[in-house]
């Protein structure tokens, strides 16, 4: 994980309502662009604190899926009703006292304002890296729908947070879960 510049947790954009929550840390949303790792490094960091994993992926609806595996991608009408979905889903798991790690793109300030909205504890994860890595672990996996073809589109929407805990996706994912579930078990905020 990177250091030094990186300012803890909660991504809050300027001028984003409700991100930040001097909650303690119940759910981590790990974003970035597509092949960065959210769901090997979030299987993993869920794994070694013992919380529930959620890859966004799984929630797209089919109009979605098909979208993206033509390779076109979503605009804010087809994301709004899966941000709605993700964000009950968290609303839902803080209610109950249920940890999660959420592995959504999360690429626009204003999709984390939405999925934070009314969850307590919230922190946001940013895994960063160049758009040549990224490429070429792209070219090494085969997505169920989301083409690489689509990475440029994805780099060109990323509004890096202001606020994060950044992962730099160079390092093992084994390497960076053990150091996020380090962050969270030692309330870093």
């Amino acid at each position: 994980m990177s250091g030094g510049a990186d300012r803890p947790a909660s991504a809050r954009a300027p001028g984003a309502p409700g991100i930040a929550s001097p909650a303690p840390i119940s759910a981590l949303l790990l974003m970035g662009v597509s092949g960065c790792g959210k769901t090997t490094v979030g299987e993993a960091l869920a794994r070694e604190l013992g919380w529930r994993f959620v890859d966004a992926d799984d929630l797209h609806p089919p109009a979605n899926v098909e979208k993206m595996r033509s390779g076109r991608p979503l605009d804010d009408t087809d994301r709004a009703p899966w941000l709605a979905r993700l964000n009950a889903l968290l609303r839902h798991s803080a209610a109950r006292g249920e940890p999660v790690v959420l592995a959504c793109s999360a690429l626009r300030a204003r999709y984390r304002t939405q999925l934070a909205d009314r969850v307590p504890g919230l922190r946001v994860v940013f895994l960063r890296g160049s758009q040549a890595l990224i490429e070429a672990r792209l070219a090494d996996r085969q997505h169920r729908y989301m083409p690489a073809s689509l990475l440029a589109s994805q780099f060109a929407a990323l509004e890096p947070p202001e606020d994060a805990w950044v992962a730099d996706i160079g390092e093992p994912p084994a390497a960076l879960a053990a150091g996020l579930a380090a962050r969270v078990r030692a309330g870093a905020g």
